[in-house]
């Protein structure tokens, strides 16, 4: 079904890995299309209760735009980004599950862009992110100038998105930019263990609490209390709410199924 990306569908959790190694998993329109489209079918199996987001390999997780590509398609910038990016994002952040990634190389360009849609990114600590845009004379896209400066404010976001550094993966731990940064021999494992946390967790309550957040970044307080109390009457009427008061007076370990 897909030519640029693997995709598996197992034990409640949909691991879909970027494969153009030869170009280190550049974002062609074709793997773009399949990104969005492999989230999609995510959001749409009711069995799966987490998205792992990751790429064949050691080296990359993604080195941007594939340029080549993008010339060959005779489409202007615009239309690209409108026909292909922004449908991949807006998949990422609107699915109502949470999506794990694991960032086993660089990130560049609108690579980095893809790994900041994520919501929990923990990442090798030998790699680095870099939103090497305006190595080109092209300022940051997909999402990156709206997610940036939520997560590590406006100062350090000009100065990353000016300059185009390379950002060491323990450095965008510490200021705020990724979850998690681990020596590459643990990656696996600790990766496993989030997977392990969210495959196990209340999916309804984690979809609701990342659609507050997303609408959180552009609304007032009364928005947001009027959110929260749709959220938690919706999340009332579920099995999970009523599995975790059992099990917190029971004095044991809720049992949630997702629904």
């Amino acid at each position: 079904m897909y030519q640029n990306l693997i995709y598996e569908s197992r034990d409640g959790v949909a691991r879909i890995a970027l494969n153009r190694p030869e170009v280190f998993h550049a974002l062609s329109p074709a793997l773009i299309a399949e990104i969005t489209n492999a989230v999609q079918t995510a959001a749409d199996d009711d069995s799966i209760r987490v998205v792992l987001l990751t790429a064949t390999g050691e080296k990359a997780f993604c080195s941007g735009a594939d340029l080549k590509e993008a010339s060959a398609s005779g489409k202007g910038a615009g239309e690209i980004l409108k026909e292909y990016y922004e449908p991949m994002i807006t998949a990422i952040r609107d699915i109502p599950k949470p999506v794990v990634c694991r960032m086993n190389g660089l990130a560049v360009g609108a690579g980095c862009s893809l790994v900041l849609a994520c919501d929990v990114v923990i990442a090798a600590e030998d790699t680095y992110l870099s939103l090497a845009f305006v190595q080109i004379g092209l300022m940051p896209d997909a999402g990156a100038t709206f997610m940036l400066p939520r997560l590590i404010g406006v100062a350090r976001a000009f100065e990353l998105a000016s300059t185009g550094r390379r950002i060491p993966a323990s450095e965008a731990r510490q200021i705020g930019m990724i979850a998690h940064s681990v020596a590459r021999e643990a990656l696996d494992e600790e990766t496993e263990k989030l997977v392990k946390y969210y495959r196990h967790a209340p999916t309804g309550a984690i979809g609701a609490m990342k659609h507050a957040f997303n609408q959180s970044m552009h609304s007032n307080l009364p928005q947001m209390l009027e959110k929260e109390r749709e959220s938690q009457e919706m999340l009332f009427g579920t099995r999970d709410l009523q599995e975790g008061i059992s099990a917190f007076l029971e004095k044991r370990k809720p049992d949630f199924q997702g629904n």
